[in-house]
């Protein structure tokens, strides 16, 4: 891969390495003098040579570039990033391990490369004997290699869900936190991509409600439930404050049970700020739909080979 000025990018790192250690090439030290020229170097600021900041190197590294330069024909060449001998390989994933994971993604494609390599771990620390599992960048570097890319469901966009519409206004959008514990809660539903059975005998899609704190994103409580309204979220809400405490301010979007006068008056009976996102703007409440995409990618995801889910499971 070439830099902006046409040279490759090992070749800039070998001048710059070239460079820190060129005055010992030039002036070897004296016997016993080596360290305290190696701390020399390596309390100097380099300039990175790709990036352009300031960058430090310690001096076991300096050293170790030192003796492989004074030794070599060629400094410049031993001194570039090597290319390393396995690339292309993955030595921690064996042919075994490599059945699992590949038979894992044909059940599961839509799985994320993170829940394939727990799955993998389970799978391999169960076994008889247990087996060591590779680590998540081994197992996302063969999936990536293998051509196992994700697979994501497809699903609707606002935009085809509401119909085209100007937006509301020009503004700026800025990641904000708070900076106390229970200064502000995040409160939202999330409609779930798998149906349940219910005890009638339905099948609905089931909606999580979940209040998180905005400070430190812990989760103060979360439910499933079979409808979103005010009786839902009033007693979830009251399950989080039993947990947590009495926040000063919380955050929805403008949902009926979110908006209602029953909720919104005993917001203001226990003194906490309801501060409503505006129309269509999920992005304000981010770090609830951070936890959306989680909870779709790795607990949803886990139960596609329930036949019969259920609410109480």
């Amino acid at each position: 891969m070439e830099g902006h000025d046409g040279t490759q990018k090992r070749d800039r790192w070998a001048r710059l390495r070239f460079a820190v250690i060129g005055p010992l090439l030039a002036a070897p030290p004296a016997p016993g003098e080596l360290q305290a020229a190696l701390s020399a170097l390596a309390a100097r600021t380099w300039r990175h040579p790709l990036t352009g900041l300031d960058v430090r190197f310690g001096a076991s590294t300096i050293e170790r570039w030192f003796y492989r330069a004074r030794k070599a024909q060629d400094p410049m060449t031993v001194l570039r990033n090597q290319i390393r001998r396995d690339i292309g390989a993955f030595p921690s994933v064996s042919l075994n391990t490599a059945e699992i994971l590949r038979a894992q993604y044909a059940d599961h494609p839509g799985w994320t490369a993170q829940l394939h390599r727990d799955n993998l771990r389970a799978v391999l620390t169960t076994a008889d004997p247990p087996r060591p599992c590779p680590s998540y960048a081994s197992v996302r570097r063969y999936l990536k290699a293998q051509g196992l890319a994700r697979q994501r469901p497809k699903r609707r966009t606002a935009w085809e869900i509401l119909g085209p519409c100007a937006p509301i206004a020009e503004r700026e959008i800025r990641s904000y936190e708070v900076a106390y514990v229970l200064q502000l809660m995040h409160l939202d539903f999330h409609h779930g991509s798998r149906k349940v059975l219910t005890r009638e005998g339905a099948w609905v899609k089931p909606l999580l409600v979940a209040f998180i704190d905005d400070h430190s994103r812990y989760l103060c409580h979360a439910q499933w439930y079979t409808a979103e309204g005010t009786e839902q979220l009033v007693h979830g809400f009251c399950q989080a404050l039993a947990k947590v405490g009495l926040p000063r301010s919380l955050m929805s979007d403008r949902g009926s049970a979110m908006m209602s006068g029953e909720f919104t008056a005993g917001l203001e009976a226990l003194g906490i700020l309801h501060v409503p996102t505006l129309p269509r703007s999920p992005h304000v409440n981010g770090k609830q739909e951070n936890l959306w995409s989680r909870v779709e990618g790795r607990l949803l995801a886990m139960l596609e080979g329930e036949a019969n889910l259920t609410l109480d499971s």
